[in-house]
């Protein structure tokens, strides 16, 4: 079993209204977001990012803490599951020149309206079924993706992590600590359809074959 560790520790927190947030979305708002398409990205803020465009503070801070944990160099190959529109590729071979980088997203909006300089190394795919060979990339990493699939697509996807790295993996996933913890991210929770307390996730990973790295969001 990997280990608990904040690699994204210093991504940019912003301040989140919960409560509000819960109040003003609907299952109708749920089902247009889990549609991953033109709305969730760049429509209303109701139905998930309300435009989600590059901006080089959230992801190059991140870059070294994930750079340092992993020892990635120019030599290193890097996937990352459910990529967006590459943003953390971009940042990634900016500042490690001469890494592979490729990312897959099941987003056709997304990989269509990729950065520029990462569409030749995104493609759209499913991260239940990934495309590529076993024991392809040195690393695998995915940033609040699995939890989106129902609890046992979730696993078959984080089998698939392990199944293209070489053993090293990072995921983030939904979940919580405490009974407030827990009524937060029901109320604030958009695309995930598996949520659990963070023990039950630790449990869930030994009994799917995930010895990747891990952390929580917790909003």
């Amino acid at each position: 079993m990997g280990q608990e560790i904040d690699l994204l520790v210093n991504y940019p927190r912003t301040k989140r209204d919960v409560a509000e947030r819960g109040a003003e979305k609907s299952e109708a708002d749920r089902a247009i977001a889990r549609r991953f398409g033109k709305e969730f990205f760049d429509g209303e803020r109701r139905h998930g990012y309300g435009g989600f465009h590059y901006n080089p503070r959230f992801w190059q801070p991140v870059i070294p803490t994930m750079q340092a944990h992993f020892g990635l160099t120019a030599a290193s190959s890097v996937l990352d599951v459910g990529c967006g529109k590459g943003f953390m590729m971009h940042d990634m071979a900016a500042l490690i020149p001469g890494i592979t980088v490729k990312g897959v997203d099941i987003s056709e909006f997304a990989i269509e309206h990729a950065i520029e300089d990462m569409r030749p190394h995104v493609q759209v795919a499913d991260a239940r079924e990934l495309p590529f060979d076993d024991d392809s990339f040195d690393v695998v990493i995915s940033i609040n993706t699995v939890h989106n699939l129902a609890r046992d697509e979730c696993g078959r996807a984080l089998r698939e992590i392990m199944r293209v790295s070489r053993g090293r993996a990072f995921v983030t996933v939904d979940a919580w600590r405490t009974d407030a913890e827990k009524e937060a991210m029901i109320a604030w929770n958009l695309t995930a359809q598996t949520m659990m307390h963070v023990d039950d996730w630790i449990s869930f990973f030994a009994e799917v074959g995930y010895t990747g790295d891990y952390y929580w969001f917790v909003p």
